[in-house]
């Protein structure tokens, strides 16, 4: 790890957030660390952190076995913030009250400073500079009514009457909102005013610092062995590979499986794109019969991922027995990966087919260099590696493929009718300017659903196609695109027009959350 760099630990109590702050702290340019709550709390000072963050998480402090630290972290002499649960427990602790209002609050909220604040003439630390209203992200249900002795209470909303609360000369700290959440106005503002004017620490850490790293750990891990990456052609695939290639070169060979579940000539495309950039071995698996033979009649998505991801599996074992030497597999695998598919404190929203998809008797020890960060923090380091545009800002596109697009079973007929209306979407975005704006984009073939249409003077009964269009910064949070009407209105004639099968064409306004990106 990067001793020279300043260093912040995020506690993680089972937040689907954690390793958003820990983002939030390395856009600060300050290198951050996500460690469990369960570390024992020498181990954490060994670190010798200049500050510490707890996270937030969907237990109540108020249950049996809730997640917990180490109370003597608050004589530690370190800086701490704690995020709405991580709030409740840093009062808890210190003799605060946590409360089972009955109400709670969640999404956009206003906060008010209070009139300690207002009318005493004093100066909080964190946002001393912002303005009386400021709306926030709160997601909580229990909540702080009292701080502990010698706390001052910064900031509230009507359901929380302490929302932000400091004891300046212990630097303990704890917002009831989520400051890592784009929604919360000045949040960056807030974890910076903790970094740097609490924590004193010094903004160094950058892109090359993470590239390096990783190149280290790489080396370190598979030494001399061989190890295959399973290239997708996406941007994860593609910035793992090149990661592994600077570390170890003539060491990796690259493998492209053809699952008959990609887009339209995206096979085609994935080679020449690859042959174009890169200067390893590709070897190209043709498993759509595989793939397809193994989903007939499966419609459960979490049983679709995972029959994906042990096929792959099963495949790249197969070309690594050929090779003799790969004990090794590469992984684009993201965060939101991780983080989707449970594991600790975490629940399972859906089992990614590269995390809770494979299965436990593989042949190989995965390298995930880029398990830690996120989608935009990858297309970053894709550019600092010199990776061409058209890698690095491609929208993404799951591993599994349009099996997770297709609801229900799995059909080559139902396969070429999606491929079709799909390559329409994606053409019709380019074209308008937004493919760079607009996180994903992509169309859906529903369940075994058909719609009564009019299509010259006689009735159809035939397919609709779900357009789905979101924005996001991370994933982890997302809102639909507002696509010009126009826009729209071209990509439901075309497809209605050139794909058949298919005679209605309905666009879907769902955010995440409370919906996913995907369908499935």
């Amino acid at each position: 790890m990067p001793t020279p760099h300043d260093r912040v630990l995020v506690v993680d109590f089972g937040a689907q957030y954690a390793q958003l702050i820990a983002r939030r702290v390395r856009e600060a340019r300050v290198y951050s660390e996500i460690v469990s709550r369960t570390m024992p709390l020498a181990e954490m000072l060994a670190k010798r952190p200049k500050g510490i963050i707890f996270s937030g998480g969907p237990a109540s402090v108020h249950v049996d076995g809730a997640p917990s630290i180490d109370p003597a972290v608050y004589d530690a002499d370190v800086p701490i913030l704690g995020i709405c649960y991580g709030a409740q427990l840093v009062a808890q602790q210190l003799g605060g009250t946590v409360e089972r209002t009955g109400g709670g609050e969640y999404g956009r909220t206003t906060t008010n400073t209070t009139t300690t604040f207002v009318h005493g003439g004093r100066r909080p630390v964190l946002l001393a500079d912002a303005p009386d209203e400021l709306q926030v992200w709160m997601s909580h249900g229990d909540a702080i009514t009292r701080v502990p002795e010698e706390f001052d209470v910064v900031r509230s909303s009507a359901g929380s009457p302490v929302a932000l609360f400091e004891d300046k000369q212990r630097a303990v700290f704890g917002a009831q909102f989520h400051p890592e959440v784009v929604h919360t106005e000045l949040g960056q503002e807030l974890l910076r005013d903790f970094l740097f004017k609490v924590c004193d620490c010094r903004p160094t850490w950058t892109n090359t610092n993470i590239i390096e790293e990783a190149v280290d750990e790489i080396r370190a891990q598979v030494g001399s062995e061989g190890v295959i990456c399973g290239l997708s052609g996406g941007v994860d695939s593609a910035v793992a590979a090149a990661l592994v290639h600077r570390a170890i070169g003539d060491q990796l060979t690259c493998v492209f499986v053809d699952t008959g579940l990609l887009r339209l000539g995206e096979a085609e495309q994935v080679e020449e794109t690859f042959n174009r950039q890169f200067h390893v071995e590709l070897i190209h698996v043709k498993a759509a019969d595989r793939f397809l033979g193994a989903l007939v009649d499966v419609e459960d998505p979490e049983r679709k991922r995972k029959i994906i991801g042990e096929t792959f599996i099963r495949v790249f074992e197969e070309v690594a027995r050929d090779l003799s030497s790969a004990g090794f597999l590469v992984q684009g695998t993201l965060y939101p990966d991780i983080v989707e598919s449970g594991g600790g404190d975490n629940a399972v929203i859906k089992s990614h087919h590269n995390v809770g998809g494979l299965p436990d008797d593989m042949d190989f020890e995965l390298v995930e260099p880029l398990r830690n960060l996120f989608k935009d923090e990858v297309r970053a380091i894709g550019e600092e590696l010199g990776l061409p545009e058209d890698i690095v800002w491609r929208q993404p596109f799951p591993g599994p493929g349009l099996a997770v697009r297709i609801i229900g079973a799995i059909t080559p007929e139902r396969l070429e009718l999606l491929r079709a209306a799909d390559h329409i979407v994606v053409e019709e975005i380019r074209r308008a300017g937004l493919y760079r704006e607009i996180w994903q984009s992509f169309a859906v073939l529903p369940a075994a659903v058909r719609t009564v249409g009019v299509m010259g003077d006689g009735r159809t009964y035939e397919n609709p196609v779900i357009v789905r269009a979101v924005t996001s910064e991370d994933a982890m949070t997302a809102d639909w695109a507002r696509l010009p009407y126009d826009l729209l209105e071209r990509i439901a004639s075309r497809i209605i027009n050139e794909v058949a099968g298919v005679n209605r064409v309905a666009y879907d306004i769902t955010s995440k959350p409370p919906g996913t990106i995907e369908w499935e």
